[in-house]
């Protein structure tokens, strides 16, 4: 069985605010799945959407053209 992550853990994993991750789950842009009114997340699916930099999502300050080049923005 996979391992599975709660939201709460998930943002202390990247630490960034529970309110990110929900909004960035509830658009798609991080894997998630929702059970009920809960959210869960398979720690493989988070750690490669990290290593691929969010397939894009988090090049948003660098593409803006602000010189920005933090890979891990998640403006």
């Amino acid at each position: 069985m996979k391992d599975l992550l709660t939201l709460s853990e998930v943002s202390t994993f990247l630490k960034v605010p529970k309110s990110t991750i929900y909004k960035l789950a509830r658009e798609r842009r991080l894997p998630g799945h929702k059970v009920g009114k809960h959210w869960r997340f398979v720690r493989e699916e988070i750690e490669a959407w990290v290593q691929n930099a969010g397939a894009g999502d988090a090049m948003v300050g660098a593409a803006a053209g602000n010189g920005n080049q933090d890979r891990f923005s998640l403006n």
